[in-house]
């Protein structure tokens, strides 16, 4: 194999849980590469932060958490007799260690303006092919829970489930940084009522009301920070700059961009073009700092709408948002045009870029993917919607989605 095989057990003090050990040498080396370690350079929750200012952790952060999580899972369940090999367990933290190496700058922005919906789950299985091609086929069992196709699907769903380590990491890690006590959950409980039933990963029946704090949090999380009306108007902006950017670009305007920010910006990029090693590489330099930077400079560009995006994001000065239940009305959403293509003079497909009207939903919890499994001490197994009398899981399932229209705050 190509990894070293002399480095040392490393730690890694982290501010959630303490200290962090890396004690297998493979796992040392994937976090020591180039790949792995852009993630520092990448914000979990994106532009959270103008809103809630101690949200600058990084996808770096979390991946870590969660692997770390990953670890404690596999203790708690071979604790209780489920046998997981060695390669089992590599195989778990490793896929769990990747499962966001896919994450571009400002995430969700990116994937909907200068790539061709090409999601960060897809790129993450490119790499970890990447990875499993480097490290000589030892990340194979790792791709393979990762893609859930391995024999032992439960450990499948402690990567991606609708209650997975992943979700378990974000949700503690969110709420630490943010300071957004809502979220708070215990995941220590929750990790030790892990079992596996058949091959099916339940909570044991000690661990539900732990389990209805974790769906409740997860909703609370979601309307406070990832989807607080502030951050949306942000995000949007992001999304409308950066395909301001790309348009401006793909029609020969030379935009001022860090090479891999300008390779994107100038090109049409799709999920098949990331099979070569060239584009998966560039994208391996891309990082927030690449957007920022431009948009520092493209504060003063003469092009209306970039210079405008620019300046309201680098100097937060935010869309207004209005957000309700039912749809915006036609005569309404008009009116805010007509006022602002007014104000700043544009034209009509300029004037696109200033106001936004979307909607956004909220799943708390999804049981049409898979369910959370609650197994109870004669042996019988129920859902979570079915075991819990104080939780109303069918109000939760549905999505809540709200309407949203953003535009300059100087227009009223």
């Amino acid at each position: 194999m190509s990894f070293s095989l002399t480095n040392k057990r490393k730690i890694f003090n982290d501010p959630v849980y303490g200290f962090i050990s890396i004690s297998n040498e493979l796992i040392f080396d994937i976090i020591e590469h180039p790949y792995f370690q852009r993630l520092r350079r990448i914000k979990q929750l994106g532009l959270t932060h103008l809103v809630y200012p101690g949200a600058l952790h990084t996808r770096f952060h979390h991946s870590l958490g969660a692997m770390y999580l990953m670890q404690r899972a596999i203790a708690e369940l071979r604790s209780k007799g489920h046998e997981i090999t060695p390669d089992e367990a590599l195989g778990a933290e490793m896929a769990i260690l990747l499962h966001d190496i896919g994450h571009g700058p400002y995430s969700h922005a990116l994937e909907h303006a200068i790539v061709d919906g090409v999601s960060h789950e897809e790129l993450s299985r490119i790499y970890i092919r990447r990875f499993n091609t480097i490290f000589d086929g030892a990340l194979s069992t790792a791709l393979e829970i990762f893609e859930k196709k391995y024999l032992k699907q439960f450990l499948g769903k402690m990567v991606s489930s609708q209650l997975d380590v992943d979700r378990l990491d974000y949700l503690k890690r969110d709420s630490f940084f943010t300071g957004v006590a809502e979220g708070v959950i215990n995941f220590e409980r929750l990790l030790n009522m892990l079992n596996v039933l058949g091959d099916e990963l339940v909570v044991e029946a000690k661990g539900i009301y732990s389990v209805e704090k974790f769906i409740t949090a997860r909703r609370l999380m979601y309307w406070q920070v990832y989807l607080h009306k502030t951050v949306l108007a942000a995000e949007y902006m992001m999304m409308r700059l950066l395909k301001r950017a790309k348009y401006l670009s793909l029609n020969g305007e030379k935009l001022f961009a860090s090479p891999a920010l300008s390779f994107f910006l100038t090109k049409k990029v799709t999920l098949e073009d990331f099979q070569e090693d060239e584009v998966i590489n560039i994208f391996s330099e891309l990082d927030d700092y690449d957007v920022f930077g431009a948009m520092k400079v493209w504060k003063t560009h003469p092009d209306k709408v970039l210079s405008f995006l620019s300046k309201g994001l680098v100097d937060r000065r935010l869309f207004r948002i209005e957000l309700q239940n039912d749809p915006f009305g036609d005569e309404y959403v008009q009116e805010i045009r007509k006022k602002v293509i007014s104000r700043y003079g544009l034209s009509e497909e300029e004037a696109d870029y200033f106001i936004i009207n979307d909607r956004t939903s909220n799943y708390a919890y999804q049981p049409n993917t898979d369910q959370i499994e609650i197994l109870f001490k004669d042996g019988s197994v129920k859902n979570i919607g079915e075991a819990t009398e104080d939780l109303n899981i069918s109000l939760l399932s549905k999505p809540v989605t709200k309407h949203f229209l953003c535009y300059p705050k100087e227009i009223h």
